[in-house]
């Protein structure tokens, strides 16, 4: 560096850079200035210029095009560090002084609008935004209004006929606004501390449940029933249930009931982001009944895709998308207990997968294994010592080996016939 000199209101830094010819030289004085910045002021199209054929007569002088990617990014550093330009601003240097050779001034006059409001102006915007917590646009510009017409303040006469839309405009500008504000405060998040946000790991024991609902639809804007699914993760034991709402008033007797039914005891439940499974009245009964409650995380839309995919192809399958009034939640819920935990469990094959990976690393899904979720349970280690107080493997196989698989079946569909017969909007 040859010489710092001021000139008026602003400093220019005249660069003396003959001695660097090399890739080795820049990196090294790279790695000798650390933090420290040398900035050419870019002010005046003159100053501007000067800068520019500095930039080019690097750029030839150490062959820039003939250089390795690494190397070109060397050189990228240390133009930045010296010119403080952005990364994206030297990049397009670079292809103008690739098309053209040389790096000139654009001669192309942009048409720009009259500033309406000065400095002085959004002094007064400033104020009124500190003052009151920075409220909304509607609210701001009727304390504009106020300030100039009711309280006769003259200083707030151009501010107070700004548009809603340019006020805005106005609090995006760094420059002007977002510098000289005391707070810009963003909404905060909902942050609710329950329910562990992770994948819960089963280590092949039954009892970790996939939790999900499913709405069956709106009519004449009056909600329909929701349809409760819970799926045991490593056997696929599926246990599903019907309610009016969603609220913890029918929530919480519902879930007592559907974890009831499942013949071994529960370990983990794990459920999305949804407030009918996140709050305090369900961690309440799940911590009484020493469960561990966990919800999905986010960018990971696989968390809570087994009891998805059972959402489709179960509860969507035999129940259908047309609305169904909430007054038939009860009938419903009786038809799920009496009929399809039978036939979901005993008599309903699932595809269990395994994984295989191929040369490259890529691991494939296979499913072929197909097992009723009892059948599953049985291929445990010691499965019975999982089963609830009260259940045995000989209970367990009597309800099996009551019907068929197809005499299951058939006695579901006349089931669900009768039901659906009741249903009228």
């Amino acid at each position: 560096m040859d010489s710092i000199r001021h000139t008026g209101d602003y400093m220019k830094i005249t660069m003396n850079d003959e001695n660097i010819l090399s890739i080795a030289q820049l990196k090294s004085f790279l790695s000798g200035v650390g933090t420290i910045s040398f900035n050419i002021n870019k002010r005046g199209n003159e100053n501007k210029q000067e800068m520019y054929d500095w930039v080019g007569n690097l750029l030839s002088k150490v062959r820039y095009f003939s250089l390795k990617k690494k190397e070109k990014g060397i050189v990228v550093s240390y133009v930045q560090s010296i010119t403080d330009l952005s990364k994206s601003h030297i990049k397009k240097l670079i292809k103008r002084k690739k098309k053209y050779g040389k790096l000139r001034l654009s001669e192309i006059k942009k048409n720009t609008f009259p500033t309406r409001y000065d400095t002085s102006d959004i002094a007064r915007l400033i104020e009124t935004d500190n003052a009151h917590g920075r409220i909304s646009g509607p609210a701001t510009k009727r304390i504009l209004q106020r300030e100039y017409l009711e309280f006769k303040r003259q200083e707030f006469e151009m501010i107070s006929h700004i548009s809603i839309s340019h006020l805005y405009n106005i609090r995006k500008s760094k420059r002007q606004y977002q510098s000289q504000i005391l707070f810009i405060e963003k909404t905060q998040a909902v942050n609710r501390n329950i329910g562990e946000r992770r994948k819960p790991q089963t280590n092949g024991k039954p009892g970790f449940l996939r939790v999900d609902s499913v709405h069956q639809g709106d009519w004449d804007k009056e909600k329909g029933v929701y349809h409760i699914n819970l799926v045991d993760e490593e056997t696929q034991w599926e246990i599903v249930g019907c309610v009016e709402g969603i609220s913890e008033y029918f929530m919480t007797p519902l879930l007592e009931e559907l974890l009831a039914r499942f013949p071994f005891e529960i370990l983990g439940f794990h459920s999305d982001n949804g407030s009918e499974y996140i709050n305090c009245v369900v961690a309440k009964l799940l911590k009484k009944l020493l469960i561990d409650q966990t919800k999905s995380r986010a960018r990971r839309t696989n968390d809570n895709g087994l009891v998805e995919c059972k959402n489709g192809a179960v509860v969507r399958k035999h129940m259908g998308y047309v609305y169904i009034h909430k007054k038939y939640a009860r009938e419903i819920n009786f038809f799920y207990r009496e009929n399809m935990d039978e036939y979901l469990n005993f008599h309903r094959p699932c595809g269990f997968a395994r994984s295989r990976t191929d040369d490259k690393g890529k691991i494939t899904k296979i499913y072929d294994k197909y097992l009723t979720p009892y059948e599953k349970l049985q291929t445990i280690l010691d499965w019975q010592k999982y089963l609830k107080s009260g259940i045995n493997e000989n209970h367990l196989n009597k309800e099996s080996r009551k019907l068929s698989d197809n005499q299951s079946a058939e006695k579901m569909q006349k089931a669900k016939s009768k039901l659906f017969k009741n249903f009228t909007r």
